[in-house]
């Protein structure tokens, strides 16, 4: 679906941004949380930091079709090189590939160093200040910001700074906004607001114009027996079920829920449908959607277990909920693993491969790409 609406987007006659939504100068991005790319190749940049959402305008650049992608290896020494950092300080916060010049972009900071348990996440350790972008030859350059056409908007009703996750003894605010996607002429912003349920989805008009509506939402947990409402969604992606417009979600730990796009409205407040339980203690990391042999695949990256695939098509057709307990690790949904652990982020690379942040045995963190034709 995602190729789907880059391909319209591409062959509309005028362009999709709003002349008048944009201006030309340096983006005064914060913290650089989330990134996505939406119609006609603009990248909209997630700043949990200032609760703020920005679409920039990357240019005019030709297609590329790029048959046999090249791996990136060693990205933290690359990019160590690039910013005048040790390898060890380098850490990588999101990963988004540029469907149009097929290049990856990174958000990147120099807080790895500070890392000290394996619950945090980037956005808990450190502000991502720097995007980079890597060419055909797999040599990166900092992207440069400081005059670029850009649009944005501002989140209502964030989380407070001053809030925190006692076991983790972070901000919340670094959970302001966790992951995006745009379907449908909007983008779904997932995070946390102010409110008393604080997971919430904000759905944007785009071009930015008009309110911005915010939506709380809750899961059933079964892994931990109860509804919640103070986890945020990890990863997600839209995906049509049906004739309607669903928003695939995994948590901690692992639930997959399903959320009705058309039920997200302003101030009101949804409880998702829990399909599956894929294993607790654990972060989903990363989901995107692809389409192998024909068929779509959604793939789902992990910090403690291994690659997952799920057919959304099983999704569809699932019965009923989980809103029970589950005694057992898993259940619901079935979903099939492949090896592939230590992925921390991925993206579709044209037709035929996606890219994968990894972490390999020996340590090192390359940016690989796999045939769809393994999934």
């Amino acid at each position: 679906m995602t190729r789907t609406l880059f391909a319209l987007a591409l062959a509309l006659p005028g362009p999709l941004l709003a002349a008048d939504a944009f201006t030309t100068g340096r983006p005064d991005i914060k913290s650089i949380s989330a990134l996505a790319f939406g119609p006609e190749g603009v990248l909209f940049v997630g700043d949990g930091k200032a609760a703020t959402v920005f679409a920039v305008d990357l240019g005019t650049r030709p297609a590329q079709t790029v048959k046999e992608p090249k791996e990136i290896a060693d990205v933290e020494g690359k990019l160590a090189a690039l910013l005048g950092a040790g390898p060890g300080d380098i850490m990588v916060h999101d990963l988004a590939v540029d469907p149009i010049a097929k290049r990856p972009y990174v958000a990147v900071s120099r807080g790895r160093a500070q890392w000290n348990t394996q619950w945090l996440l980037p956005n808990d350790v450190a502000d991502a200040t720097v995007l980079v972008r890597f060419d055909a030859e797999g040599k990166p350059e900092v992207v440069d910001l400081s005059s670029v056409r850009h649009a944005k908007v501002g989140l209502p009703n964030p989380v407070d700074a001053a809030k925190t996750v006692p076991w983790k003894k972070t901000s919340l605010r670094a959970d302001a906004i966790t992951d995006m996607a745009y379907a449908d002429g909007a983008l779904y912003v997932a995070g946390l607001s102010n409110e008393e349920f604080a997971a919430s989805m904000w759905k944007v008009a785009y071009p930015f114009a008009g309110p911005v509506s915010v939506t709380t939402i809750e899961n059933y947990h079964g892994a931990h027996g109860k509804y919640e409402t103070e986890a945020p969604v990890r990863t997600f992606v839209p995906y049509p079920i049906k004739g309607r417009t669903h928003l695939l979600a995994a948590y901690l730990c692992t639930p997959l829920v399903t959320f009705d796009a058309s039920d997200l409205k302003d101030k009101q407040h949804v409880r998702g449908r829990t399909v599956g339980e894929f294993g607790s203690g654990n972060y989903p990391l990363d989901m995107i959607l692809v389409k192998s042999g024909g068929k779509d695949k959604l793939l789902i990256a992990n910090s403690n277990l291994p690659l997952m695939v799920v057919d959304p098509a099983d999704v569809a057709a699932y019965e009923g909920a989980i809103d029970k307990r589950v005694e057992t690790y898993t259940a619901g949904v079935a979903f099939q693993q492949r090896s592939g652990t230590g992925i921390q982020q991925m993206d579709n690379f044209g037709d035929e491969h996606v890219v994968m942040l990894r972490r390999q045995a020996g340590g090192r963190l390359d940016l690989t790409p796999m045939p769809l034709r393994r999934f």
